[in-house]
């Protein structure tokens, strides 16, 4: 359930296999939005922690940016505060990590 019922109508979907292609192009910044302690636990390489918990669209960097979370539940909640603050984005994954473990993508654990 994404707030207010839906996820937001301008939010971009972007599969595991097409985020792992950004990527690897250099052409995104990934946000994970999940909390430090599981962000320690297990994380896509590359991608920047910024939790949800204290999550503020004005610090995050330049450029493209997708945002990410375990399932997609939060990344939606951080991309609706990213519309508030007038923020575009680029996307967030669907499915989160899980659907990134789901595709066989590789991660950093501990």
């Amino acid at each position: 359930m994404f707030p207010f019922g839906s996820k937001p109508a301008t939010l971009r979907d972007i599969s595991a296999r097409e985020l792992h292609e950004m990527l690897t192009g250099g052409t995104i910044t990934l946000i994970d939005v999940r909390e430090v302690g599981e962000y320690e636990q297990v994380r896509i390489e590359g991608a920047l922690n910024m939790p949800l918990s204290s999550f503020d669209p004005t610090r995050l960097p330049a450029g493209a940016v997708v945002l990410h979370c375990g399932v997609g539940k939060r990344s939606a909640m951080a991309a609706d505060k990213c519309a508030k603050a007038g923020r575009e984005i680029t996307g967030h994954l669907a499915g989160g990590l899980n659907g990134w473990l789901q595709a066989g993508l590789p991660v950093i654990a501990g």
